[in-house]
């Protein structure tokens, strides 16, 4: 079941990092599904958190989609290389987003080995939120789009994973951000290779 604009607007950012892990992203385009179960996770809060972008009502034009009511996707151009997707959350005006770090591929494992020139099964092909956007076919022309359209979404398939299976931890990357460094907003199935697949249809 494909999920709803009220996971989104929900006022914890890292529960809804937490809960999106065992969740399935698709995306199609040209009439290409691809997919992955989302295997990791980082929460960023906002105007209070150093490491958002949106960190002290911080408002320009590629952060601005932040800013819009959660549901919608905000995707950028990291150190002129990778895109990188994010989940905006919360209210309008409340800049929470939740970056996708990790997929296990599930479906158009072809395309995405076309799209990434390595194999679906190779070590680290999709650990990595420059390597699933690659996978996935997702670039800058995708942001702002509405999570619940056709074109990129989140389903629930029922796939649970325990608490003791996923590792909590501070996140990747954010030395600058001080304090908020340290915080344990990052979230990584430890069973990502084990988790059973649900059926495609």
């Amino acid at each position: 079941m494909k999920l709803q604009r009220d996971f989104y607007l929900r006022d914890d950012v890292v529960s809804i990092a937490r809960d999106l892990i065992g969740k399935i992203i698709y995306t199609r385009f040209d009439n290409m599904l691809t997919g992955g179960i989302i295997t990791e996770t980082e929460a960023y809060a906002g105007i209070v958190d150093q490491a958002s972008h949106a960190y002290n009502n911080r408002r320009t034009n590629r952060t601005e989609v932040m800013y819009y009511q959660g549901g919608v996707s905000y995707v950028y151009l990291c150190y002129g290389v990778h895109y990188l997707f994010n989940f905006v959350t919360n209210q309008k005006e409340i800049p929470h987003a939740v970056l996708l770090r990790g997929i296990s591929p599930f479906t158009g494992l072809k395309v995405m080995e076309q799209r990434t020139g390595k194999k679906s099964g190779d070590k680290n092909f999709s650990d990595g939120p420059g390597k699933l956007t690659k996978a996935l076919g997702i670039n800058i022309n995708h942001n702002n789009l509405d999570l619940l359209g056709d074109t990129i979404w989140v389903e629930d398939r029922g796939i649970n994973i325990k608490v003791n299976d996923i590792y909590v931890g501070p996140r990747i990357g954010v030395q600058y951000a001080g304090k908020d460094a340290k915080l344990l907003y990052r979230f990584l199935s430890k069973t990502s290779s084990k988790i059973k697949k649900p059926p495609l249809s």
